[in-house]
């Protein structure tokens, strides 16, 4: 993949913002064209820097729900089993292979630390986990 220039990464920053922002208005941004920006835009999913538009949900709904950082040490032989089964969780929202102690980090989401809980016990159990350390958010400072 060729890198990109600075303009496109100004573009894909005003995306991670609102992927559905009017091409016009990050045209203006931008100080660029309306079809100029278009152009990047297609190049940029042609060349497959963008891969896809997600949905972001509003703070007052993200705020109901407890978040976690799920630390996660897999047995060797049962790594791919162990994502696999991850995978299939609802309540995992991202996972990270790591470098260190821990093989991977789980982004978990639970409507109570009740059910958050449950979310763990449940990983924990899981053939092939060995270890989990678990780490409740608190505040996001940034999401970018």
């Amino acid at each position: 993949m060729l890198p990109i220039d600075a303009t496109d990464q100004a573009l894909l920053t005003l995306l991670r913002e609102n992927a559905r922002a009017p091409t016009a208005d990050l045209a203006r941004q931008l100080g660029l064209s309306r079809t100029t920006v278009q152009s990047r835009i297609e190049r940029l999913e042609r060349r497959g820097v963008i891969t896809g538009y997600g949905v972001r949900v509003a703070d007052a709904y993200e705020q109901g729900l407890i978040k976690a950082h799920v630390l996660i040490t897999a047995a060797p032989k049962l790594a791919r089993r162990v994502e696999g089964e991850l995978r299939a969780l609802p309540a995992v929202r991202t996972l990270h292979s790591v470098s260190g102690a821990f093989d991977l980090i789980a982004v978990v989401v639970a409507p109570s630390v009740k059910q958050l809980d449950e979310i763990v016990d449940q990983i924990g159990q899981l053939e092939g986990v060995e270890r989990t350390l678990t780490s409740v958010i608190l505040s996001t400072r940034i999401d970018r």
